[in-house]
């Protein structure tokens, strides 16, 4: 990992975020001192499998039956 200072990566920036997006990875120094990575971001997500909550997950018959007035009242003032 390429350690570069406050100054360079200011004035790089552009430069390397386009090294990062390849792969790499930078340490940021300020007065020699390591103060933050610079890193790609893990863009990809697994598929998705339907199904696999089944039997875990209830909706109760009245899910969609209006909410009691007592309920209602206060957002409705």
């Amino acid at each position: 990992m390429t350690t570069i200072n406050t100054h360079e990566a200011k004035t790089q920036l552009s430069r390397l975020l386009a090294r990062v997006e390849a792969g790499e990875e930078f340490v940021i120094a300020r007065s020699g001192t390591p103060v933050a990575r610079l890193v790609p971001i893990e863009t990809h997500i697994g598929t998705r499998q339907s199904g696999t909550a089944a039997g875990h997950i209830r909706i109760a018959a009245d899910f969609d039956d209006p909410l009691p007035d007592e309920l209602v009242s206060p957002f409705e003032q």
